[in-house]
């Protein structure tokens, strides 16, 4: 049973959750892909019969910059988002945000889908893409 004010369980608990932030932040920062990418952003699909639209998070990202490309039933999206305040700063005391060039692969269901839409708005890119 956990005893929220016990010591041991409390740093215990806080150990765990220091080792889950270790893990998210080496999956988000140090993944390597096939482009060199240096991290993913999160993103939320959504199916509803021959649509599938999917919801990237790319705050700080111009819709310019933003590569999309349908390949072997996955939808692939590549960009770069820069650091707003390159050689403004002394040295990082804290850095979770990440920033360069990133890919993300979200697999689709079966079949041939084209992109029907794509809008950079808010923050994120909404993709809708039909199956043919």
């Amino acid at each position: 049973m956990f005893r929220k004010n016990h010591p041991a369980d409390w740093m215990w608990s806080e150990a765990l959750d220091l080792v889950d932030r270790a893990e998210r932040m080496h999956r988000e920062f140090f993944r390597l892909s096939r482009s060199s990418a240096s991290w993913e952003p999160p993103a939320d699909v959504f199916v509803g019969g021959d649509e599938v639209s999917i919801v990237v998070a790319l705050p700080g990202v111009v819709a310019a910059d933003v590569e999309v490309a349908t390949e072997a039933g996955e939808v692939v999206v590549r960009a770069q988002r820069p650091h707003p305040l390159e050689g403004a700063c002394g040295a990082v005391r804290q850095l979770e945000i990440p920033y360069g060039r990133f890919e993300r692969r979200i697999r689709l269901p079966a079949g041939v889908y084209e992109v029907v839409s794509q809008e950079l708005t808010h923050g994120c890119l909404i993709l809708r893409l039909r199956r043919r």
